[in-house]
């Protein structure tokens, strides 16, 4: 049998998602972990994209423990974690988010929300987030994890998010898990190119935050943007 021990220590999903987090694992990385170990034939992460293969997140979450079993790989006892977890974030995405109706005045309001969320994070990422007319969070989505410079992003991703949710207004955000906070020329320059292609795509960027452990950086009270 083929465990995650015989994966090269970067390729164990658990030992990433310690190091990184669980937002710098794939999809089927996270359902590697619950299954934890491979096959004779198959290591763990094969089995996670054969179940991957057959829909997505949302459509696994209404497999039964039966249609798991018949995926090569999966027995009963793997159906049945897989079962219990997707079940488990079916609920929680009937449930209220945690950003879900929250109106966003300032950026001190968008920093209140996303602080928490990154202060420790060891990666850096650039993360969209998209607001209704009323200002309302509506969705966000992190568009770029990395070492160095991930906040060098094109402008077809940042636009993609924002049209995917119907949305005109968007606030960009990264982190500087260096914890400083001033923008790297790189930083201004991409969110100047940003600001442009949104005018004419006619969707307002808002503002552009560095978060830095506890404290951030607005573009717009700086007069980046």
């Amino acid at each position: 049998m083929l465990k995650v021990k015989d994966l090269p220590l970067d390729d164990r999903p658990r030992e990433k998602l310690l190091l990184r987090g669980a937002g710098s694992l794939s999809d089927s990385e996270l359902i590697a972990i619950l299954l934890r170990t491979g096959t004779k034939g198959k290591s763990v992460i094969e089995i996670a994209q054969s179940i991957l293969s057959k829909g997505n997140l949302a459509t696994l979450a209404t497999n039964s423990v039966e249609s798991f079993t018949k995926i090569n790989g999966i027995g009963k006892d793997k159906a049945a974690s897989l079962a219990a977890a997707f079940e488990l974030g079916r609920r929680i995405g009937f449930q209220d988010k945690w950003y879900s109706k929250k109106k966003i005045t300032s950026p001190e309001d968008l920093a209140e929300l996303f602080i928490p969320l990154l202060r420790d994070e060891v990666k850096e990422k650039f993360i969209v987030v998209c607001l209704n007319s009323s200002n309302q969070i509506i969705k966000y989505e992190t568009i770029s994890v990395g070492n160095l410079n991930s906040s060098v992003v094109h402008p077809r991703e940042v636009f993609k998010v924002a049209i995917d949710n119907n949305s005109a207004n968007i606030f960009l955000l990264h982190n500087h898990p260096s914890g400083n906070t001033e923008p790297s020329k790189e930083d201004i320059s991409i969110t100047k190119r940003l600001v442009e292609a949104g005018k004419i795509m006619d969707i307002n960027i808002f503002d552009h935050l560095i978060i830095a452990g506890d404290k951030f950086t607005s573009f717009v009270e700086k007069r980046i943007i």
